[in-house]
């Protein structure tokens, strides 16, 4: 079977409104040829995260092939690809250096790319990487956390995509006791189906929060003083957000931490780390145990510019609960 040079991918345009005619629009993608640890992919499901989002409205140029989840089958490899073979069934979080994952075929590096979970399918597949990236990455690099820690992780908007992971994977691997927020009934189930040993209403932090050890914070505009005042000293935040002119001086009084984290950080600066692979592997190992399991609570097939125009509706709606994943059939 011959290898393909084109794809046909869903691309914005230009950058815009998700009701915009240059949102979502079919073109053919001329593929690049592989470097020596790319992998060409058939790619069969996706995931929309905000990051796709942000991507959407603000890019320079176009058109951008948009996208950054996926899972699908490999179809052809670099000359130094070690960990893969033609015929396997992967799951990656991309790079934002690259075309985007809403295509029939994406070239990826090998290194960001793990091997999908057995038994998930496809599309839960394409649920997790990113998110489980980013919680991975926040839980056991930035928070330094073990599985002998011990403390209490304020998980704040447990629901979403990431809340999802940083709760499952810290009350899984960890010792913490984990506090999730979330305000409506179906977001406060979903935390505490994950595992969260509480949830609160993320508007009375104030009033039923104290002590906290590590906060997981997706939404840290406005919230810096009430982080300072629920955390203990020597407490530690670490955002995902970039809110304008934040201000963490409220932090100084206790000597707590503030620290950020971005999951492309790797893939844009660290290209020959292989430690996202290799969590994405262990992820998978983890889910296929029964210890883990996808956050994907809502399909739409096939990968269509309409069905990945309602995707980013729902996301920008920021009432998700775990994540929607756009899949080939």
């Amino acid at each position: 079977m011959s290898t393909p040079t084109t794809a046909r991918a869903i691309a914005a345009t230009a950058p815009g409104p998700v009701g915009a005619e240059t949102s979502f629009v079919e073109i053919d993608l001329d593929l690049p040829a592989l470097e020596p640890h790319d992998l060409l992919v058939e790619v069969r499901a996706v995931s929309v995260n905000p990051a796709d989002v942000k991507v959407r409205t603000s890019f320079d140029g176009g058109p951008r092939v948009l996208g950054f989840d996926a899972a699908g089958v490999v179809t052809a490899v670099g000359p130094d690809v070690t960990a893969f073979r033609v015929g396997d069934e992967v799951y990656y979080a991309g790079s934002p250096a690259r075309p985007g994952s809403n295509a029939t075929h994406q070239v990826v590096d090998e290194r960001i790319v793990g091997h999908k979970p057995t038994t998930l399918d496809f599309a839960e597949a394409a649920a997790l990487p990113l998110t489980t990236i980013t919680a991975w990455e926040t839980l056991f690099e930035r928070m330094g956390l073990t599985a002998d820690s011990t403390g209490t992780l304020l998980v704040v908007a447990g629901a979403g995509g990431v809340g999802s992971m940083v709760v499952q994977l810290a009350r899984k691997l960890t010792g913490v006791t984990v506090i999730a927020t979330a305000s409506r009934p179906e977001s406060r189930e979903w935390a505490l189906s994950l595992g969260a040993h509480r949830v609160v209403d993320h508007r009375e932090l104030r009033e039923q929060v104290s002590g906290v050890n590590w906060v997981f914070s997706p939404f840290s505009e406005g919230n810096v003083e009430t982080y300072a005042e629920v955390m203990a000293i020597h407490g530690h935040v670490v955002a995902i957000d970039e809110p304008e002119g934040l201000d963490t001086l409220p932090l100084k009084s206790k000597s707590q931490t503030w620290t950020w984290e971005l999951m492309f950080t790797r893939p844009l600066f660290d290209p020959e780390s292989t430690a996202q692979r290799d969590l994405l592997d262990e992820t998978a190992r983890l889910v296929d145990a029964g210890v883990l399991r996808t956050t994907m609570t809502r399909k739409l097939t096939p990968i269509t510019p309409e069905n990945l125009r309602a995707a980013h509706e729902a996301v920008e709606g920021s009432a998700m609960i775990g994540k929607i994943v756009v899949a080939a059939g």
